[in-house]
């Protein structure tokens, strides 16, 4: 390379359009792609803020194919290293005789720490370093309200981020890259062994297509539907939300793109139902990592100090019922069979289990959390942090806690013909609908008729749903009396 190359570090960021990392590199001449593992990347830990649960693990490894494929297709290849970022970077610095480093940078509480880190000892060794913002359409220390404070309610949050404007410029992709010189050596994607050893993941690619032209089909496919989206988007039984979680998780597809598409062709989408509710919904993960920036200790603490002293019951048969979809309530094991089998849960259903089990069940919400990161191919700690936190109560825009979501209720209006409990618990396939929310309130001969027994071929409830709201409402009851 005649002119001194910039190392381009991606992350979250698995995408050549419209990424500010690689546009301002390239502005200076050749670039040297790189991604960068922990060195045992199967333990299941936080590494740079990426969580290894191994539903992300297995989007990541096809991801970063996806993102080396591209490269290749431009004459370029992504470099694959494993080890202490500053420590590879300044390695491979010396080898391609690169003088600056370019990333776009993280929100959550690890990822800030290690941008930091990266960056101070980089500089140390006569490196220049730049960062920028290639996750959000504004970085949290943007968007404040009149005291210069952060928000904690998302209405305000939402006008607030509207009136700093969500119309903004989309980089585009290059259109040819340098080589990168073959004496730089690099692992292989398979090499860091990220796919489980074990098959549950192999129905996974039957729903999902990491990647950035993955991420865009998606996208097109659901723009088709966005005028329905405020009337489909809880509903289970369909298909009726954009599934782009885990694409804008891992940057494949970007915020600032997902705005500009949807505003291309509807320049009144504020003013639409459909695409107004959808654009709030990319308003929401933003709110998110406002949240996670502005109060990194609510990664594993309530952000309402009260719910410190709340009395999680925290049984470790019903966790584990509720992990296998073994609860006896029809709409939560629907859901969490449908997590298990594709890695993703509807954001309806979310809601429905983690209120089952942080209310119904008094299971403190971090073991939710902990759950969901594992075994979603979306998990994003910013979001489900302050999804978890919203629907125990003990967040930022909290639901009052006494909104206890009733799973029956909750079926019959989102599943309103049973399929998607029918599908995910075929056990109950045959059951009539009256009967298909509350098997335990059916007739025997009912159940006899659709070969169901209770305590045998599905659960009986691990709860009262009745007895337990009413336990949980007097655990808040108990805490707000003793916080006065």
């Amino acid at each position: 390379m005649s002119v001194t190359p910039t190392i381009v570090w991606f992350r979250q960021d698995l995408r050549l359009a419209d990424n500010p990392a690689l546009t301002r590199a390239l502005a200076a001449g050749p670039i040297i792609p790189i991604y960068i593992a922990p060195t045992d990347s199967r333990r299941t830990t936080r590494h740079d803020g990426f969580h290894a649960g191994g539903a992300s693990r297995w989007w990541l490894h096809h991801s970063l194919v996806a993102l080396d494929r591209s490269l290749r297709d431009k004459g370029s290849r992504l470099l694959v290293r494993r080890g202490e970022p500053a420590t590879v970077l300044r390695e491979l610095a010396e080898q391609a005789g690169a003088a600056s480093v370019h990333w776009n940078r993280r929100l959550e509480p690890a990822g800030i720490a290690t941008d930091r880190e990266v960056k101070q000892a980089l500089r140390e060794t006569g490196l220049a370093v730049q960062s920028f913002n290639g996750n959000y359409l504004h970085e949290p220390w943007n968007v404040l309200n009149k005291q210069a404070k952060p928000y904690k309610v998302f209405t305000p949050y939402w006008k607030a981020l509207l009136a700093a404007g969500i119309d903004q410029d989309v980089l585009p992709e290059p259109e040819r890259l340098e080589a990168v010189p073959g004496h730089i050596e690099s692992e292989t994607v398979d090499a860091l062994d990220l796919l489980p050893t074990l098959g549950w993941a192999d129905d996974f690619s039957d729903w999902w297509t990491p990647g950035e032209s993955g991420a865009w089909d998606r996208f097109e496919t659901f723009l088709d539907e966005v005028d329905r989206y405020h009337e489909t988007r809880n509903r289970m039984d369909l298909d009726g939300t954009s599934r782009l979680s885990p694409h804008l998780h891992f940057g494949e597809i970007s915020p600032r793109q997902v705005v500009a598409r949807v505003r291309a062709e509807h320049p009144e989408a504020l003013e639409e139902a459909g695409t107004e509710a959808f654009l709030r919904e990319i308003g929401w993960r933003e709110f998110a990592a406002n949240l996670i920036y502005h109060f990194p200790q609510t990664e594993r603490e309530n952000l309402d100090a009260r719910f410190d002293a709340l009395p999680w019951e925290n049984d470790p048969d019903v966790l584990a019922a509720w992990q296998r979809g073994q609860t006896g309530i029809p709409v939560v094991d629907a859901a969490m069979r449908a997590l298990w089998a594709t890695g993703w849960m509807h954001n309806r259903a979310r809601m429905i289990v983690a209120s089952f089990l942080t209310k119904n069940c008094l299971v403190d919400w971090r073991h939710g959390a902990d759950w969901f990161m594992d075994t979603l191919v979306d998990a994003d700690l910013p979001s489900n942090t302050a999804g978890w936190q919203w629907v125990a109560g003990s967040g930022a825009d909290a639901a009052p806690y006494f909104r206890i979501f009733n799973p029956v209720l909750q079926g019959e209006k989102f599943d309103p013909e049973g399929s998607f409990i029918r599908h995910w618990v075929p056990e109950l396939a045959d059951l009539p609908d009256k009967a298909l929310y509350a098997p335990w309130e059916a007739k025997p001969a009912t159940l006899q008729d659709a070969g169901v027994t209770l305590g045998e071929t599905y659960p009986e409830p691990v709860v009262d749903l009745k007895a337990s709201r009413q336990r949980a409402l007097d655990a808040f009851q108990q805490i707000k009396d003793d916080s006065h």
